[in-house]
């Protein structure tokens, strides 16, 4: 990595600190949560209701399920997907404690990335000066930058899908990185997830979605630094015989 990003703890101090000042201003209480939704479908996200904590576990009710109030309710959701003002604020008046999801590969992707790397590689991106569009940060540890779609390429292969409800696969080279496109979906905030957790916006929906392939390459570069550092401090760590 050049020497004109710094030290990286230095950076993590800034970024963190700024972060935390974000959420402050832009976390809401319910009173607000409908207006970031119609915020969110007037942006253009299409939204669809999903499950929400239930103690430490998820409303669906499923034994062992893998991703506790992170999936959709209906398996029609993507065409139930809506920025349609009315059926969203039915939705929200209806269940006020559902989360809700936005359908990917329509309008925007999401370039998911680990929260430490996401938080090095966005103040990398803002120090050099590249549009970075809305952020939203996961209590579960995960950093999401929403960005325009790509659309449907002819060349499958520069797809890096993300399986639904599971944890996705990675490519070797892009480790801990998840490009939702077609066929996927995130949680949109403001959303709960189990264990007390939120997701919120850093960066709100007033930033224009950028094209992926301008964040893609600072992204990438700090996910494979998180995955090397990782290694090395597993690696430096005692073993027992």
């Amino acid at each position: 990595m050049s020497a004109e990003f710094g030290n990286r703890s230095g950076a993590q101090g800034r970024i963190s600190q700024w972060l935390r000042g974000r959420r402050r201003t832009e976390t809401t209480d319910d009173s607000g949560r409908e207006a970031l939704l119609l915020a969110a479908a007037a942006a253009g996200l299409p939204l669809a209701q999903a499950a929400f904590p239930s103690g430490y576990r998820c409303s669906c009710d499923r034994v062992g399920c893998p991703t506790p109030a992170r999936h959709p309710v209906s398996f029609a959701w993507q065409t139930q997907s809506t920025t349609d003002r009315g059926q969203i604020e039915r939705w929200a008046r209806h269940q006020p404690q559902a989360n809700f999801i936005t359908a990917t590969g329509m309008v925007h992707d999401v370039l998911d990335v680990p929260l430490e790397a996401g938080r090095e590689a966005l103040e990398r991106l803002l120090a050099a000066g590249i549009e970075v569009g809305p952020v939203a940060e996961s209590g579960d540890g995960r950093l999401l930058f929403f960005t325009l779609t790509r659309g449907t390429p002819e060349d499958e292969d520069e797809w890096w899908p993300c399986e639904l409800d599971c944890h996705p696969e990675t490519m070797d080279e892009h480790p801990g990185l998840r490009w939702h496109c077609r066929g996927s979906y995130v949680l949109v905030p403001p959303a709960r997830l189990p264990g007390d957790l939120s997701v919120d916006w850093v960066r709100g929906l007033e930033h224009e979605l950028p094209d992926p392939l301008t964040l893609l390459e600072v992204l990438t570069d700090a996910c494979a630094r998180y995955a090397r550092d990782d290694s090395e401090q597993l690696a430096a760590w005692p073993h027992r015989g």
